[in-house]
């Protein structure tokens, strides 16, 4: 596929108008309210991975309306220093899988709390282990489209809730830098973890690569690759109802969190990838911090002949150096 977004000079560039409802912070200020619970963790069991370097643990935390939301959390054995700690989103309907799949962020050091994402897991991996008891309103099978014709139905007003307590969930347990905590993620597990950033004032470090949900009502007229695919699909059969489905997606737009973010930042994007454009990335990055007051660090690597995937290992590389600079983390060797 060529390139078939705006051209990398005019990205660089690119600060759209922000399309972001006037209740946007009151929406999501009653949302985090509502799910706030005295106790976030629900239990924490030690688990037998085969693995002789990486001790970790089957979490359930409290969620969105107090659901019980699944996660794994690894640790380097043997260390018990306490630890910064990176906060995982999992793409598309993938969800958390097995716990020696992602073994990176662990083996760098880190505490790592992977998310399962909750009514996702059968399309990619090996699956998850958190239903959506929501998952009721109008709208198609995919998340993207759960729920579309209201922001209080939305999956995804589920699923931010769930990826914000997640947050709270890896600071309550032990052996974890509360004040060192970064939210990582590709795809939708970028717009989950940007989502974050714009929610959760002292997180200290955003990895957003190929960031989902950002610049969505761009998306839909430049692609109709998955997710956003499904959203036409929709709009296509139900006529007429454009109007209430662009309401809820901007209570869900990625640019809108970006702009009350405070963390340091990095991002990646390939500027070839027709599944979550990058004038979407660009967006977030180029007005990123701009309604906080803070004036964070904040880079984007972007790999030309790219897409989805965009730098891949290269790129897993480039975050690698940048967290550890920006936590100031030199882990030891085990």
């Amino acid at each position: 596929m060529p390139a078939f977004d705006l051209p990398l000079a005019e990205l660089e560039r690119y600060r759209p108008d922000p399309q972001e409802p006037a209740d946007f912070d009151e929406f999501w200020h009653d949302t985090l309210k509502e799910a706030a619970q005295p106790e976030v963790l629900v239990s924490a069991h030690p688990v037998r991975t085969g693995l002789r370097l990486t001790e970790t643990w089957d979490v359930t935390f409290r969620g969105f309306a107090g659901d019980p939301v699944r996660a794994w959390f690894s640790r380097p054995a043997g260390v018990r220093d306490p630890l910064p700690a990176v906060v995982e989103y999992a793409g598309y309907g993938r969800g958390r899988g097995l716990p020696h799949e992602r073994l990176t962020w662990v083996n760098a050091g880190y505490a790592h709390l992977l998310m399962d994402n909750r009514g996702q897991g059968d399309q990619y991996g090996s699956g998850g282990a958190t239903p959506d008891p929501h998952a009721t309103a109008p709208g198609g099978p995919g998340p993207a489209v759960r729920g579309l014709l209201s922001p209080h139905d939305h999956h995804y007003r589920r699923l931010i809730t769930d990826a914000v307590r997640a947050v709270t969930a890896v600071r309550a347990l032990p052996g974890v830098d509360a004040a060192r905590i970064a939210a990582v993620g590709n795809s939708q597990g970028g717009g989950l973890a940007l989502a974050v950033a714009g929610l959760v004032p002292d997180l200290a470090a955003l990895l957003a690569t190929a960031p989902f949900l950002c610049g969505i009502r761009r998306a839909l007229d430049l692609t109709d690759a998955g997710p956003y695919g499904e959203i036409a699909a929709y709009l296509a059969v139900h006529r007429g109802a454009e109007r209430a489905a662009y309401d809820t997606l901007s209570y869900l737009e990625g640019i809108a969190f970006a702009r009350r973010a405070h963390a340091p930042a990095h991002f990646g994007v390939g500027l070839r990838d027709t599944v979550c454009p990058p004038s979407g990335a660009y967006g977030a990055a180029n007005r990123y911090a701009e309604l906080s007051g803070a004036a964070p660090r904040k880079e984007i690597h972007a790999y030309p002949f790219n897409g989805h995937e965009g730098g891949d290992a290269v790129h897993v590389r480039r975050q690698l150096d940048w967290l550890c600079d920006v936590l100031d983390f030199s882990p030891r060797p085990v």
